[in-house]
């Protein structure tokens, strides 16, 4: 099927080629979108999907922020196959050749032989097969399936290379939507050489076999120069950074992102959409960082507010919520959001009813319970709400469900601090580090803890607990400037490694802080030492993964001061 060859006559008496009407219509489409009208920006793009290849590219990608914000594994599904669709209609479009369908049908394709309707078909197909692997990595935080699937990323990430040589070339000829290939191209070369750069080794080493390899600042700065421009695509480069600095870079780094790049970057957006839900999110989420909470208790408050059509938002903003009042130790307020979670959204009631009792068992007596709930039979029931997304566990419902198992012997003993560490893992310490605060207010919640561990009866889970609570008060110290308190605590994890049953995360773990504060405290070598014995010597351990990114974001971090020639601080 071809594209009709109409078009339109503008005032000055051009005319407007089909392929400037589709975007034009997309961005109108994406601005429905933007203004919470969601349900209208699907039915204006749906009856072109099967025609238009930016229709269907628009289309797909809605439903793929659809399946980002829920979790919900129809709707990961739903937009896969969507995007599948996406693709093959792109894929109509391409130039023909005895290669067509190929993954390498771009190689040794000089630019003058691509008319503009082919070449934005290449960079539309490749954003299909990008955001298809985004959608496998959303499934699996181990990157199982990324790498089963390296034959779709290859074939994306060759694409935009190709076409990255193309807009280079002096045989290319800029069309009349140029731009928005361009804007295009940035995308797809700046989201690669992003996402590749934060790989733990062991996966790019995987990756490399196929010549993939990632520049983090290169892949900002065209992410940076996408989200300039007034082209279809600014938008996702700038949701690309947004989520970088707000949120990749401190689940699956050091919370090494730029809030000042974030607010610049934010700031335009909600100017034009003031009650924009997702804008509203992120205006949340960079007050939660600079650890501001009131301030973005109020952001998500309003988020919640500006828009009922996609609940999803909410529960985002839930999610948030939950955090803010865990960092200003409230946990009825905390609680009562992890509740709302349990029963509306479907991600992992597993870890949505962890959470929920790791608040209730921060209650005294004197505090209540509230609507009568046990923290011990939630936790019990706990192993039955144990779910699977494209056949695999979410790591952090596999973290919950095993540090739940204590509670099913008839006298369970209790987990000592189950919010805060669970804060750990998702890299809360250094949101609250911030604020001098919150860190003495949790300091001494994990102190109280420390007194009641002292007073128990030794049992088998004693050593476990008693590192646990280190680890977090060496967080803490350090953030409070108690260095050498808190590397006292970091060695104590070190020393006390073989007499640890089950949390055996704790030691690599406290490596690696251990190893950013002495890299903090300018003894970089040492740093990077404490980093590649927790990189090599162990694994098999909860949350493994996401232990990988952060040093593998450390390492970088270390490398790139070397290279700058700046001494760390």
């Amino acid at each position: 099927m071809s594209m009709s060859r109409e078009a339109e006559t503008l005032s000055n008496g051009s005319q407007r080629s089909d392929l400037r009407m589709e975007l034009d219509d997309c961005m109108a489409a994406l601005d429905l979108f933007l203004s919470n009208k969601f349900a209208e920006a699907l039915d204006h793009l749906q009856s072109k999907t099967k025609d238009s290849m930016y229709h269907a590219l628009t289309y797909a990608t809605i439903l793929e922020m659809q399946a980002m914000m829920t979790f919900d594994p129809h709707d990961i599904l739903a937009a896969g196959n969507t995007m599948k669709d996406a693709q093959a209609v792109c894929q109509r479009f391409r130039k023909k050749s005895t290669m067509a369908g190929s993954f390498n049908s771009l190689i040794n394709r000089q630019a003058g032989e691509l008319t503009e309707e082919e070449i934005h078909a290449e960079v539309c197909y490749a954003e299909c097969l990008l955001q298809r692997a985004a959608l496998t990595f959303l499934q699996d935080e181990n990157m199982i399936s990324f790498i089963r699937g390296g034959i779709k990323v290859r074939s994306s990430y060759q694409t935009y290379k190709e076409l990255h040589n193309i807009v280079q070339s002096a045989q290319y000829t800029q069309g009349d939507s140029h731009s928005h290939f361009e804007g295009g191209v940035k995308l797809g070369v700046g989201a690669f050489n992003l996402t590749l750069s934060l790989l733990p080794t062991r996966i790019l080493r995987l990756l490399e076999f196929v010549g993939f390899s990632g520049n983090k600042e290169y892949g900002l700065q065209q992410l940076q120069e996408g989200a300039s421009t007034q082209s279809f695509r600014a938008f996702l480069c700038t949701m690309l950074l947004l989520c970088y600095h707000t949120f990749m870079s401190f689940v699956l780094g050091t919370g090494e992102g730029d809030v000042g790049d974030a607010e610049a970057l934010l700031q335009p957006y909600l100017k034009r959409y003031p009650k924009g839900a997702i804008f509203l999110f992120f205006a949340g989420r960079i007050e939660e960082i600079k650890g501001n909470l009131d301030a973005a208790i109020a952001r998500f408050e309003e988020c919640c507010e500006a828009q009922q059509h996609w609940k999803q938002f909410h529960h985002m903003c839930y999610w948030e919520l939950m955090w803010c009042f865990t960092y200003k130790r409230q946990w009825k307020m905390a609680y009562f959001y992890a509740d709302l979670l349990c029963k509306e959204n479907s991600w992992s009631k597993a870890t949505y009813a962890y959470m929920k009792a790791a608040y209730l068992s921060m209650l005294t007596e004197e505090d209540g319970k509230p609507f009568g709930e046990d923290e011990v039979e939630i936790f019990r029931q706990m192993p039955g709400m144990k779910q699977k997304i494209a056949g695999k566990s979410l790591p952090t419902e596999k973290f919950a469900i095993r540090k739940a198992r204590r509670y099913l012997s008839p006298n369970p003993l209790p987990l000592p601090v189950p919010p805060l560490e669970m804060m750990y893992i998702w890299n809360g310490y250094a949101v609250i580090g911030k604020h001098r605060d919150l860190t003495e207010g949790m300091l001494d919640t994990l102190n109280q803890a420390q007194r009641t561990l002292e007073r128990a009866p030794v049992t088998e889970h004693t050593v476990d607990d008693q590192c646990l609570v280190s680890l977090l008060k060496g967080l803490c110290l350090k953030h409070l400037g108690c260095h050498e308190e808190a590397e006292q605590y970091f060695n104590l994890i070190h020393i006390n490694e073989t007499l640890i049953r089950y949390d055996h995360y704790l030691v690599p773990n406290a490596l690696l802080e251990h190893g950013l504060l002495c890299m903090e405290l300018g003894r970089k070598e040492e740093g990077v030492k404490y980093l590649e014995t927790a990189k090599h010597n162990y694994k098999n351990y909860s949350m493994e993964s996401r232990t990988h990114f952060r040093i593998q974001a450390a390492l970088h971090n270390a490398k790139s001061a070397v290279e700058n020639g700046d001494s760390v601080p």
